[in-house]
Formats: C-alpha cells, sequence, structure tokens
C-alpha cells in the first residue's frame, strides 16, 4: 500500500478511507501498534554502511592509483627509496582527498531521511496526540498547520487556506493552494492538489489528511530508491587514462622484450646484462611521474575553483567540466533566484510600473517608461503599496546580514514592494491597526482585512486576491485625478499581459467604511475600488543571462528542466534568450516518447512539469546521444539526475543536503556564473593534463630511445637506470610539476567542447611526442659519443649526457606552455614565476648531481667544464627553436584548427 504504487489522488475519500481502513475516530493505540509492525517505521531504510577502513582502502581502486603503486614498486625494486617515497606519499595524499571529499550514494541517503519530520500530531483513541514521525502509519489522521513539516504522504479531507511550499519535491517555486476534488490518475505530483507529502513545508493555513503512505511508500522513497539504483559514473579522464595505459604498457613491454632478444641474439650480449638493459629501457620508458602530476593538478583546479566559490567533491570531475557540452539545469533556484518578486505594477490610465531589484531584498526602484519615479508623488501607487503591506500576514526580517521571510512568499513580495516605495510594515500596521479579517482560502481566492485611520477614525477594507476573484467585487477604479467606473476589458487584458510574460497577477482594492464597523463579512465584500494588479515572478538571476551567453560562446548547450508549468517555463526561457522557437516540452510528452526521445531531448531547451524520474531520463537520453552532461540542481527532485550526470553541480546556500551528496560539486554562491567560471577551470585543468602528457612522455620516449639506440649500435648504454630515474624524479617534481599552476589558454571559451570520443593523445600530440623525443635522443647520445671520441671517459660522459636530457626537458618546458600558440612573447616566457623557480630549481639539483662528492658516488657522475656546459645549452637553445618553428609551419598550414574540428 503505498503513494507511489496506488493513484489516491484520484480516488473518492470513501475509497481511500475503506482502503487503508480508518475509522473516524482514528486509529486505536493497539491497531497503530499493529500497523507500525506490519508497514515499518516512518523512515528510509539506513543504507549498508561500510566502515572507515573499508571507505579509505575503496580509494585506491582507481586507474589513477593502480599506475602509481605500479610505478612506486618499480622503483621500490630498484631500491630508488626517494622516489619510491615520493611516489607512495602521493598515492596516500590522493587517497585522504577522497576519502574527506568524495560524494558517497549512502550519505545521499542519509540526507533524504534527514529531511522526514520529526513529530506529528495524529488522531487516536478519539484525541489528538503527538508522537515521533517515526511511529505514524497507514490510516493515521494527521493534523498540519502553518510552520509544520509534513510527515508522511496522506490524502487531505479538510483544509483551510493550506499552502505547502512543495519546490524540494517538483521544483514548483510558488507554495501550492491544496484543495480536495479528486484529481486525473495520470497528474504529476505538482498537479496533485488533495496530497500532502512527506518533508514538504506548510507556509499556511492548516488541515487535516488520512495517511496513505510512509517511509519508502512516499515520494521521498521513490526518490530514494532512484538515487540508490544509480551507479558510480566514470569520466571521460578516467576512461581515457585507462585505455592509454594499457596502449602504452602494451608498447613498453613489447620494445623491452624485443631489445633484449636482438641484444642476445643479433648483438651477443650476455643474456643477464641484457635483461638488466631491458629494465633499464622499461624504468626509462615508463613515466612514473605522469599519475602524480595529474593528480596534482587535478587538487590545484581544486584549490582554484574553491576560490571561485566552487566546492569539489570529487577529484577527477574538476577535469570532467572541461569536456561538458551539455548543462541540464533546474530552473528554480539556480536559474532564478527562488524568492517571489514583484516586478510590476499596472495603474489605472494605461501605467505600468518596472520594479528593479530582485529577490527579498527592499532596496529598488520603480520606474514608468524607463525612468525612476518617486513613488511619494503618487497617491494611487502609495494606497496600492498600502494595501499590499496591510492585507498581508508576511513578515521580513533582516538576520545575519541576509533578508529572511517568515510566511508566504508570494506576501512577503508585496511587503518588499512597499519597502521599495517607502513604506514601513511596523509603521502602518500601527497607524492603521487591524480590527477584522477574512483569511484567504480556495473557494473564494481572497483575503481582506478591516483597518481603522487613527487621524480620521474612519474605516478602510482592503482586499488582495486573484484578479478574477478581485474584480468582480469591484465598481470602480482610481485613477490620479479620481475615481470611474471599472474597465473590466481593460483590467483583463492587463492581467493576460502579465500571464503571457510569467507573472502571477494579484489584484489590489479598497474600500472605505464609516467608523462604527467593527467586523466584515462576506456581504461587505462589493462595490470596492480597484487600486491595480501587480505581476509576481520569481526573477531570474541577473548573471544567469550573461552566463548563457558564455555556454553558447563556449559551445556548450543549456536546458531547463523544471516542475514548474510550461507557462510559466517558456516567459523564464524567453526572459533569459533561452530555447529554440518557445518550444517546450512536457514530462507527460516524454513519458509517451519512447521511441525518439533522444531526438526531442537533443532537440529541445526547455522542458516543465518533470518529475525525478523525468529529469534522469532526460540526463540518460543525452547521454546516449554522446553527450557529457553536468546537471544543476537544488531540490530533492534533482537528486537522481544530479548522481546520475556526468558532472553533478548542487547549489550551496539554497540547495537541500540530498542534492549537495548526489552531486560531484557544490556552488558555494548559488550563482550560476559560478558553473561557466568552473567550466572554464575545467578546461584549464584538461589543457594542463595535456601539456604534462606532451612535456613527460617525450622524456620517457627520449631516455628508452638513447638506450636503444645504444644496444642497436651495439655500443654501452650512454645513461644507466639509476640516472634515468634521477632525470625523472627531477624533472616530475620540479618541471612537470609547474605545468599544474599554468593560466587558462587564450581563447579557451571560444572554443567547442572536447568530444566525449575524442582520444587523450591525438595525432599531432604523437607527432610532437616522436619530434621531441627524436631531438632529446639525438642531442643526449650525439653529445655522449661526442665527448668520447674527445677521449672522455664512459662516467664523464654519461654525465654529459644526462644533463643534456635535463636542460633539453628545462627549455622544452616553455615550449608546452602553449599547446599550439608561440611562446616567444615575454608574457609568456617569464609570466608564470613557478615555471622559472622550478628551471632555476632544477638546475640547482644537477649542479649538485654534477659536483656534490656524495651524489657522485651514488649516480657514478663526473665534474664538467665550462665548455661543456656551453655546448649542452646551446643544443637545448636548438631544441627550443625547433620546437617553436614547427608550431610556427603547422600553425600556417592549417593543422592544428583541423584537428581541432
Amino acid at each position: 500500500m503505498s503513494t507511489v504504487d496506488k493513484p489516491w489522488h484520484s480516488l473518492s475519500m470513501d475509497e481511500v478511507a475503506a482502503t487503508v481502513a480508518a475509522g473516524e475516530e482514528g486509529l486505536s493505540g493497539s491497531g497503530a501498534e499493529a500497523r507500525l509492525e506490519q508497514f515499518g517505521p516512518n523512515r528510509l531504510p539506513p543504507p549498508a554502511r561500510r566502515g572507515p577502513l573499508v571507505r579509505f582502502l575503496a580509494q585506491f581502486n582507481n586507474v589513477l592509483i593502480y599506475v602509481l603503486i605500479g610505478s612506486g614498486v618499480t622503483t621500490l625494486l630498484l631500491r630508488h627509496w626517494v622516489d619510491s617515497a615520493v611516489i607512495f606519499g602521493v598515492v596516500v595524499i590522493n587517497a585522504v582527498i577522497g576519502f574527506l571529499q568524495e560524494g558517497k550514494a549512502e550519505r545521499a541517503l542519509e540526507a533524504v531521511k534527514n529531511l522526514l519530520s520529526q513529530q506529528a500530531v495524529v488522531l487516536r483513541d478519539g484525541r489528538r496526540q503527538v508522537v515521533p514521525a517515526e511511529q505514524v502509519v497507514p490510516g493515521d489522521v494527521v493534523f498540519v498547520q502553518s510552520g509544520d513539516r509534513v510527515p508522511a504522504d496522506a490524502r487531505l479531507f479538510q483544509s483551510r487556506e493550506l499552502r505547502i511550499d512543495e519546490s524540494m519535491l517538483t521544483g514548483e517555486s510558488v507554495a501550492v493552494d491544496k484543495s480536495l476534488g479528486q484529481v486525473r490518475a495520470d497528474a504529476p505530483p505538482g498537479d496533485r492538489r488533495n496530497m500532502i507529502f512527506s518533508g514538504t513545508y506548510v507556509t499556511s493555513g492548516r488541515g487535516e489528511a488520512l495517511v496513505v503512505g510512509t517511509g519508502e511508500d512516499t515520494e521521498i522513497g521513490r526518490i530514494s530508491s532512484l538515487l540508490s539504483g544509480i551507479g558510480e559514473i566514470s569520466t571521460p579522464l578516467l576512461r581515457q587514462l585507462s585505455g592509454f595505459r594499457r596502449w602504452l604498457t602494451v608498447v613498453i613491454l613489447a620494445l623491452a622484450a624485443a631489445t633484449l632478444l636482438f641484444g642476445v641474439l643479433v648483438r651477443g650480449y650476455a643474456l643477464e646484462e641484457m635483461f638488466m638493459a631491458a629494465v633499464g629501457l622499461a624504468v626509462a620508458a615508463i613515466p612514473e611521474g605522469l599519475p602524480a602530476i595529474i593528480t596534482i593538478t587535478l587538487a590545484v583546479g581544486v584549490q582554484r575553483m574553491a576560490r571561485r566559490n566552487v566546492i569539489i567533491r570529487r577529484l577527477p570531475a574538476v577535469e570532467t567540466l572541461g569536456s561538458v557540452n551539455v548543462i541540464c539545469s533546474d530552473k528554480t533556484g539556480t536559474l532564478t533566484r527562488n524568492e517571489m518578486t514583484v516586478l510590476s505594477v499596472s495603474l489605472g490610465g494605461g501605467r505600468l510600473l518596472d520594479v528593479t531589484g530582485g529577490g527579498y531584498d527592499p532596496h529598488g526602484s520603480l520606474l514608468l517608461g524607463g525612468s525612476e519615479i518617486d513613488p511619494v508623488q503618487d497617491e494611487v501607487l502609495m494606497n496600492a503599496c498600502r494595501a499590499a503591506v496591510l492585507c498581508n500576514d508576511a513578515a521580513l526580517r533582516e538576520e545575519e546580514g541576509e533578508w529572511r521571510i517568515h510566511g508566504d512568499p508570494t506576501e512577503a513580495s508585496l511587503i518588499v514592494l512597499a519597502a521599495k516605495a517607502g513604506l514601513d510594515a511596523g509603521e502602518e500596521a500601527g497607524h492603521f491597526p487591524r480590527s477584522d479579517v477574512i483569511p484567504f482560502e480556495s473557494q473564494h481566492r481572497f483575503m481582506a482585512t478591516l483597518h481603522h485611520d487613527h487621524d480620521t477614525g474612519r474605516a478602510v477594507i482592503y482586499l488582495k486576491g486573484a484578479p478574477e476573484a478581485v474584480l468582480q467585487r469591484c465598481a470602480s477604479q482610481c485613477l490620479p485625478g479620481g475615481e470611474e467606473p471599472l474597465d473590466r476589458d481593460y483590467w483583463q487584458g492587463i492581467v493576460d499581459g502579465l500571464a503571457r510574460r510569467g507573472q502571477r497577477p494579484l489584484a489590489l482594492a479598497v474600500k472605505s467604511e464609516a467608523g462604527g464597523v467593527t467586523g466584515l463579512s462576506f456581504d461587505a465584500i462589493r462595490d470596492f475600488t480597484l487600486l491595480g494588479v501587480v505581476g509576481i515572478s520569481d526573477p531570474p538571476r541577473d548573471e544567469a543571462v550573461e552566463s548563457l551567453s558564455r555556454c553558447r560562446s563556449a559551445g556548450i548547450s543549456v536546458k531547463m528542466i523544471t516542475g514548474d508549468h510550461a507557462l510559466t517555463a517558456a516567459a523564464v526561457a524567453e526572459s533569459m534568450g533561452l530555447g529554440r522557437g518557445g518550444r517546450v516540452v512536457t514530462g507527460e510528452e516524454l513519458a509517451h516518447e519512447d521511441a525518439r526521445l533522444a531526438d526531442l531531448v537533443d532537440a529541445s531547451d526547455v522542458f516543465a512539469r518533470t518529475s525525478p524520474e523525468h529529469k534522469l531520463q532526460l540526463v540518460n537520453a543525452l547521454q546516449d546521444k554522446g553527450r557529457i552532461v553536468a546537471m544543476t540542481g537544488d531540490g530533492v527532485n534533482d537528486a537522481p539526475a544530479l548522481k546520475q550526470a556526468d558532472v553533478g553541480v548542487a547549489m550551496g546556500k539554497k540547495g537541500t543536503d540530498v542534492a549537495k551528496e548526489a552531486a560531484e560539486m557544490v556552488i558555494v554562491d548559488d550563482n550560476f556564473a559560478s558553473i561557466v567560471s568552473a567550466v572554464e577551470e575545467g578546461r584549464t585543468v584538461h589543457d594542463n593534463i595535456r601539456k604534462a602528457i606532451l612535456y613527460i612522455l617525450p622524456t620517457s620516449v627520449g631516455e628508452a630511445l638513447t638506450i636503444i639506440g645504444a644496444i642497436l649500435l651495439g655500443r654501452v648504454l650512454p645513461v644507466t637506470p639509476v640516472q634515468i630515474l634521477w632525470v625523472n624524479m627531477v624533472t616530475t617534481v620540479t618541471l612537470a610539476l609547474a605545468l599544474a599552476f599554468d593560466p587558462p589558454e587564450p581563447g579557451i571559451m571560444h572554443r567547442p567542447p572536447r568530444r566525449r570520443d575524442a582520444s587523450l593523445v591525438d595525432a599531432l600530440m604523437l607527432w610532437r611526442i616522436a619530434l621531441v623525443s627524436a631531438l632529446m635522443v639525438l642531442a643526449a647520445f650525439g653529445l655522449y659519443v661526442y665527448e668520447r671520441n674527445l677521449g672522455a671517459d664512459v662516467a664523464t660522459a654519461r654525465t654529459v649526457a644526462v644533463n643534456m636530457l635535463v636542460v633539453a626537458e628545462a627549455v622544452y618546458l616553455f615550449n608546452t606552455r602553449h599547446l599550439t600558440a608561440p611562446v616567444l612573447d615575454a608574457g609568456t616566457l617569464l609570466g608564470n614565476r613557478i615555471t622559472l623557480l622550478a628551471v632555476l630549481l632544477v638546475m640547482g639539483l644537477q649542479l649538485l648531481f654534477t659536483y656534490q662528492p656524495l651524489l657522485q658516488t651514488f649516480f657514478d657522475t663526473r665534474p664538467i667544464d665550462a665548455a661543456t656546459w656551453g655546448r649542452i645549452w646551446l643544443l637545448g637553445l636548438a631544441v627550443f627553436v625547433i620546437i617553436e618553428a614547427e608550431k610556427w609551419l603547422l600553425s600556417h598550414l592549417g593543422w592544428y584548427r583541423k584537428a581541432s574540428e
């Protein structure tokens, strides 16, 4: 028996009561205990928990870590203790970061559980009782009122002014007016006006309802089940690195085996000697530092994003952001403020005022024809604002530096409007004290309040409500020159126009009475004078429009997915320049379009009246089309899609804990612009990882080719395995690390995203790796042969070869700072202090390597003279010039442009 499985909203109340076996006096104590035993506690089942040790060990189950551990074991077997310590240190640090930051499914489910109400008022044994919410069972009669959190899914049978904020489930920004009538069976949750849902918040009124679903058998429980059924999503980087590692491993093993066989069978080397040479080749070819540099680059990206109000909870998601080509954004609270705001005021005589300032901050202006006006000089406007603030039960307060509302958001927006006009709610209430009230109810759709003016002693009635309800109770309208008969066609046109703009119209009226009137009756609610109609909406964030434009420039499509009505969604989309031809796809359409769902989703930008299943369905459909999807949201209804997306983005301020725990990243300031900044940082991280690969691989390949060349020529190895490890270590922790801090490439947000199937190492990168490797081999091996021909011993020649490799890598670091653009300007060569410091540091280490006695003994090196250093640096400069010439030539031939298309 569950809300999810049975259409309780479409049954008559008698059918509901019969199905749950409920009586007029509620359940008996013993009956409630029996049902608690049958259905279980009203809570979500706790997820299977893993202990801290298991969770920590699970952080090592990552392709990046496999490569690191393999490299560490290799260096450990070779007894290179320092290199091993560095590599294993990176492994542990990465595991700690993952343990602390990575979002886990069980924590998301725990956050859902915390949304349930803590206590409930129920009818048992014929009297009201307060019981723990966990003890509410199907068949209980529950009572809810303003300020309560609903304890379970229930069918209403009594309602008085009941309005409930269901945005966490439906995404609808306006509190829902509840009613008692039956609803069609296929109505989405947002249209089930006779139902109240567990975890939602009562903004006003009171109601009585019959519980039909608890725990897992609720809307929140259904979302919890969706979350638990979604597995971890692998990132493009991890998939690419996995394939790259397999490819590289095969190549290295094949080269080592071929070299060993060639040396033994062709050159006649001893098997043991060639085995050590093959080990040296493997050590040279394995880029031990690459996984560490990738991990550090990701960590640097995390720090940069934190400075831009983005918290990354799962490390590889940093790079995934750079590949995102679709952002699916929730409307309420993400593209919009989730703060109801009066955007316009329509007065008689054709005057339409625009209201500036968004949200609940009472700072703003009123504009007429684009020019700011002084509200005090407009008597009709001031009367309308006075009606708005007095015929009102909400409150607005500044708390901890933020403006917060108490009560209904729509009413709060009217208080903000009055404040912008210069009226203080407290002062107005003191000057015009309320004597009586007819509260808002869905049956009559208006609210009326009676006030007495201290100065004149006369009474005044203010009326506020739906335009159709207020207009029929008005006989005249107020103009600057006085009153005149009501022009109903004019005002109906105003109402229709506001609706087309996505604004909720609300009418304000006034009626003067004699001072002796002390109470209100429905008979008195007639012959009012209409003051005006205000248009209320949840406005777009100011920065969101600009951010959408940046997304388009970056080749990223944005799709708005909301639980709100299609008309509202279309108006918001139009105001933001979003959508194609005003087309809005509803959740109902999605449910009947399985055959062409992927094409429909890809071709449409605005989706309305969607459920959590629809959002999940949309993300899956886009991923099936090969898109890399970022999903933003703040509500419980967004959590399944957030978890399924390649990158889930939760809002930090107004986001629920459920959304935050399901997401890979959290936007601290709830600013859509921060998402675009995060994408830019993600692209920078991806570029820097490619730079690291483009830098480290030529080093490894060059070292390996140097050994292969020596064996092919039948010569002594120009560098030993331990010297190779020295080169790899010092260049990794100094030169390659500097690339992790490189700033964004020019025009990074004016190029299309990387394709999902794009290779981590493309053809142009392979060409660059081959070219640089060849240059390094020629320089190092050639200089080794040259020194031997001059009469130098093997140890001295090897010292020269090692220094040649390091110097070539140092100058090549500057080439790599731009993947395709030249780096001959001073800003690029000298603009990154970390690069300069890294080069100075590695040169200092090389001087120690060459001249320090202890290191000379350990690495078998010899001192070299100034002339030799001159030859080394001259060849290094030649490497730099040749690479820059290659960039220039390929750019002019258009190869880089063709490769990016």
